[in-house]
């Protein structure tokens, strides 16, 4: 059975934590060979006690934001829990779970609000980030929330969920200015 500390131990050590923001196929793999049973029972709801602790509201958003968008890069399914993922942030955060974390593990339960396509979340994401002083997470929540005031949407997801592109959206694309992920 995996606790919530495997999976913190796992995300926070080398080589992972070298690689959050650049994988490779290899990581993503792995990730998938660990992890994708884990996932699936998350996605289910099982692991929803872990909602009781900082710890566990971490590891379970890491878990429900992170490794889908490994595991299934590029596929519908890397977002499809993004939302289990924005209520347990959300719960942490109301709970005030998130004060018993570190500011480097804060970054990964804020991130979910920062996923969102939701403006809402999109502006608590920001005001999380800079009241917890992680400037540059603080910056890449301000452009992804300009993204949202801009198109209501990640333009960069539409290829993938299947959703055309307005002209505006496919300008932005194939602009040097795009973010693609």
């Amino acid at each position: 059975m995996t606790t919530p500390a495997d999976i913190l131990h796992y995300w926070f050590s080398p080589p992972m934590s070298e690689h959050w923001f650049s994988s490779t196929p290899e990581i993503d793999t792995d990730i998938r060979s660990r992890y994708a049973g884990l996932w699936l029972q998350a996605a289910q709801g099982e692991c929803d006690h872990w909602q009781e602790t900082a710890e566990g509201c971490l590891a379970l958003c890491i878990v429900l934001d992170q490794f889908p968008l490994n595991m299934f890069r590029g596929e519908v399914q890397s977002f499809s829990t993004e939302q289990q993922a924005v209520a347990t942030a959300k719960h942490a955060v109301a709970n005030r779970l998130d004060q018993q974390l570190p500011p480097e593990r804060k970054a990964f339960l804020y991130m979910p609000l920062m996923h969102s396509e939701n403006m809402a979340d999109q502006d608590e994401s920001v005001r999380l980030f800079e009241a917890a002083g992680l400037d540059g997470n603080a910056r890449f929540a301000r452009h992804h929330r300009e993204l949202i005031r801009r198109f209501g949407r990640f333009p960069h997801r539409n290829a993938i969920l299947g959703r055309e592109s307005t002209l505006e959206e496919s300008a932005y694309l194939n602009s040097k200015q795009a973010f693609t992920g």
